[in-house]
């Protein structure tokens, strides 16, 4: 069986990092993933922009090498694997890719491509920006007020997929171990398999099948490494993009040890690491108590005024309610998995839906990175040249500024907010836009070249 990337490679250099910096040469090497469903479309149309940009702003001084590697369905029907060691070994060697959206696997296996790709090249930050384009259409009154960028943690919480499934050995004996060991935690599990489920009343008995009780179980861990190495991150872009805030968003009231824990370590990394650079609610906290709260306001206004980013915290439920109604108070935010997953899409609905959400899964430290689109394969579309390739679109802005190659990214914003300004969108946009022209996916990505 030929191997997914056999092919010659493309003429073209690596990418490399050195003392935590890119070096990226005026060829580099790009592997992509063009995506199921929808995917080749998107893929055909997102490259011709891309390819267009770097042309416009840098002539024949740079261009990117593609080398298409292999995932998905595409990768199943020439190779019998869902994602071949050969890609995973392609984005590692060559560090930074691009990709379209994958199908995940119907039954046993993988549960997700796209969460297979960050485990195993350690992509812990999935970076969500978020902002509106003039003339999307809109479920908010003003969706120009959305100009957040999420740093959501991508390598652990339970939705990194630590799971046992009802009635299977494994679950029977995570519940045994903590029946056993912690009794009084135990309680907790309103149907929990032992002596202590047999406490509770008669309505256990509807969960009871034939091989007893049925409970599924997640674990949730949340570690001081992958949190602070989440918020270092953000801190970063924060102080380097001079932004205003930082949110910690977590669940901490209700899960101390984990989502609390994961505010306190941002608080205390902030402070210890970044104490010229930052102010902190925890600073605040500790001024009113031992100088009052006029001191503590005194000290956060001559702090922000000198340029500090305020550095504070909000709780998950009540985040999803003021990034709608008092949006200007959010910036940056860093998040765990799940939360991040909520807080990502509920955002993208507010300036125009996911299918222009730009995504990326980035490790600071190796220089990996995997830019993707954030929307589904929309497998009834297929081959029919007329989805919005946006999402795609833009996750290569972002792998062009990750790049450093922002002169690049710039065109390809301008040329995008042009077209949508003229009204001259794919049929997503167009049938909720009064005098739109509606165009294919391939005729969007001529206007956005057009408009560079």
């Amino acid at each position: 069986m030929t191997s997914p990337i056999s092919s010659p490679r493309p003429s073209g250099e690596r990418i490399t990092i050195q003392q935590g910096r890119l070096t990226v040469p005026a060829h580099p090497i790009i592997p992509f993933i063009e995506g199921d469903g929808t995917g080749p479309d998107i893929w055909r149309a997102s490259v011709r922009v891309f390819d267009a940009a770097v042309a416009k702003a840098y002539g024949n001084a740079r261009s990117i090498a593609w080398m298409e590697v292999y995932a998905g369905e595409k990768a199943f029907k020439q190779f019998s694997n869902w994602l071949p060691d050969e890609t995973v070994r392609a984005f590692q060697e060559y560090l930074v890719g691009i990709k379209g959206p994958l199908t995940t696997p119907v039954g046993g296996g993988r549960r997700s491509l796209n969460v297979a790709l960050r485990q195993m090249l350690d992509l812990y930050v999935c970076l969500r920006p978020v902002q509106y384009f003039g003339g999307v259409p809109s479920p908010v009154k003003r969706p120009e007020a959305v100009k957040m960028v999420i740093f959501r943690e991508n390598t652990e919480d339970i939705y990194a997929g630590i799971e046992f499934s009802a009635g299977s050995a494994e679950a029977a004996k995570v519940l045994a171990f903590i029946e056993q060991e912690f009794p009084a935690e135990f309680k907790k599990i309103r149907f929990g398999s032992g002596a202590a489920s047999r406490a509770w009343n008669a309505a256990a008995a509807l969960a009871r099948s034939e091989d007893g009780l049925r409970v599924g179980i997640g674990i949730k861990p949340v570690s001081q490494l992958g949190s602070e190495r989440l918020i270092r991150a953000a801190l970063q872009f924060a102080i380097q993009e001079k932004r205003k805030s930082l949110t910690i968003v977590h669940k901490g009231n209700i899960m101390k040890f984990t989502e609390g824990a994961f505010r306190d370590w941002g608080y205390a990394l902030a402070e210890r690491e970044f104490p010229t650079k930052v102010y902190t609610w925890s600073q605040w906290e500790r001024t009113k108590k031992e100088r009052g709260e006029d001191a503590a306001n005194a000290e956060q206004k001559a702090a922000l005024a000198s340029g500090k980013v305020l550095v504070k915290d909000a709780i998950a439920d009540i985040t999803l309610q003021q990034v709608l109604t008092r949006p200007e108070e959010f910036d940056v935010i860093a998040t765990l998995n799940l939360n991040g997953d909520y807080l990502s899409d509920a955002l993208a609905a507010q300036v125009g839906g996911i299918g222009i959400a730009p995504g990326g899964n980035v490790n600071y430290v190796t220089g990996h990175a995997v830019f993707e689109a954030t929307h589904g394969t929309a497998p009834k579309y297929a081959d029919l040249d007329k989805v919005n390739p946006g999402s795609v679109i833009l996750s290569g802005e972002m792998m062009l500024r990750y790049l450093g190659w922002g002169e690049a990214a710039d065109l390809i914003i301008r040329g995008l907010e042009r077209s949508i300004d003229a009204k001259t969108v794919t049929y997503d946009f167009a049938r909720l836009m009064a005098g739109a022209k509606e165009v294919k996916c391939s005729e969007f990505a001529s206007e956005i070249i057009k408009n560079m």
